[in-house]
């Protein structure tokens, strides 16, 4: 086991660095307005409450079970090894294609940067600042892991606080000029059901990696009661900051159709509103907080990511390697430097050859958009595991839950298949949906087929699991 060591706040930051605040809120508006026009913030306040409903799962599963592997732990104790093994492998592709997608898009930001500095549109081959980028953060996650923490809460702060500044910016000048504050934006009306649930899927993607930090269970102090904590947290503030700058962006760009063709168009929101409301120097900083909320998302990324890798090594499936501790700093060197060199060969062969083509005109934005879909497709089966073991450790008497509070996982789980269902319904050839579900499956089949694999899970848990007990302040576990 690792040396626990770790505070709430460096737990909460693992989270926050995954999310990227920063980068979803420069990039993730944009393609729903097609959909529902202004009602953008409404479409992240429905995501916020479903994503409120998915944490609740982790919540409850974390004040009793701490583990490396994250939901691997949580559904491989109280729904089996095979059912633990499936969520480990989805939950670790998901990292895995996070690290990838994340370099990609420091790429494009940091070009954006670039350009935006410089006046005269030079940049760099995204593949190049991929492979910088991921070179420094597998360095950087072979230290110790209060530093990466420490580092990710550092940079999301400085893009948090860059967000707020252009939020009362807006606000203070009463919005774009032709609309004003437009407080319709949060009504449904002339958007339909089904528009508004489409949308919600591409919303609901701005919270994923919410979970990262359960993956710290056994680094971090008094995990039965800080890591609910840093979930919820998590959880908490980003919806809230999403909704509030979402509907800032919204009515700084304006609500007529000129302002959403803006806003469609954009490639960094806050960039461009930066530039119009506070000018250019302002503009430059919101890009380099893009360009650092990228950093941090993919630094934690590699963290998690090289996590989940030490946890299946650990119950005998990958390079027994991964499973080794550097005593020096107590982090998995070697899974740290497979993931990094992992995303490193990806981005070399996209940016070689171009592929994938996602239509946006930006080899980088392409690429990010790919990976990141599979990643977040990959957690959503995740999640849904995570709701149904809630159930399963109720009844088995593992954790203590009123039957009314059943109703939140069972709509948790209601949300996350209308999510997979709106993610795969009009998916075509090899798609980023497709490429998920095949990882899955292989995931399914290899946990079918390799019996002597889950046995040694169901016995590595169960050992590992009571390793971390015997070093645990029990805590009663209430709601946080």
């Amino acid at each position: 086991m690792a040396k626990r060591k770790l505070k709430l706040w460096e737990a909460l930051a693992l989270s926050l660095g995954l999310m990227g605040p920063t980068l979803a809120m420069a990039g993730n508006g944009q393609g729903i307005i097609g959909t529902v026009g202004k009602a953008v913030p409404l479409v992240f306040a429905l995501g916020f409450v479903g994503v409120a409903l998915v944490a609740y799962g982790f919540i409850r599963l974390t004040q009793r079970y701490n583990h490396a592997g994250s939901a691997y732990a949580l559904v491989g104790a109280t729904l089996g090894p095979r059912a633990g093994f499936v969520a480990g492998f989805a939950l670790f592709g998901t990292y895995l294609f996070f690290t990838i997608c994340t370099a990609a898009v420091f790429g494009a930001f940091l070009n954006a940067l670039i350009g935006s500095a410089s006046g005269t549109g030079t940049s760099v081959g995204f593949g190049i600042a991929a492979v910088a980028c991921l070179l420094v953060t597998g360095f950087m996650n072979t230290r110790d892991t209060r530093t990466v923490s420490q580092s990710l809460l550092v940079i999301e702060g400085v893009g948090i606080a860059a967000m707020l500044v252009l939020v009362a910016a807006v606000l203070g000048q009463g919005g774009a000029e032709q609309t004003g504050v437009d407080l319709t934006t949060f009504s449904p009306d002339g958007v339909g059901l089904s528009a508004v649930l489409a949308a919600v899927v591409a919303a609901f993607l701005s919270w994923a990696g919410f979970e990262a930090c359960a993956a710290l269970g056994e680094e971090t102090d008094d995990p039965r009661r800080n890591i609910p904590r840093a979930l919820f947290g998590s959880v908490l503030l980003t919806g809230a900051l999403y909704v509030l700058v979402m509907f800032a962006q919204t009515i700084g760009f304006g609500t007529d159709e000129a302002g959403l063709a803006a806003f469609q168009g954009s490639g960094n929101t806050l960039g461009d509103l930066g530039e119009g409301y506070l000018g250019h120097w302002f503009a430059l900083l919101l890009l380099f907080t893009a360009v650092l909320s990228a950093f941090a998302s993919n630094l934690s990324s590699v963290m998690a990511s090289a996590r989940l890798a030490m946890a299946l090594a650990r119950d005998g499936f990958g390079p027994r390697q991964f499973a080794q501790i550097d005593p020096t700093h107590q982090t998995p060197r070697n899974a740290v430097l497979a993931m990094a060199g992992i995303g490193i060969v990806v981005n070399l062969v996209s940016w070689l050859t171009g592929w994938p083509v996602m239509g946006t005109g930006d080899a980088a934005i392409d690429a990010y958009f790919f990976y990141a879909v599979v990643g977040a497709t990959c957690l959503l089966f995740v999640y849904l595991l995570v709701e149904v073991a809630v159930f399963a450790a109720w009844r088995r008497g593992v954790i203590t839950v009123r039957a009314a509070e059943l109703v939140l996982p069972a709509l948790g789980g209601g949300f996350i298949l209308v999510v997979i269902g709106y993610s795969v319904k009009d998916a075509t050839g090899f798609s980023p949906a497709y490429v998920a579900i095949g990882w899955v499956l292989l995931g399914l089949l290899v946990a079918v087929l390799a019996g002597g694999l889950a046995k040694r899970i169901g016995a590595s848990l169960a050992r590992e699991l009571d390793e971390v007990d015997e070093d645990r302040t029990v805590v009663d576990p209430e709601p946080v």
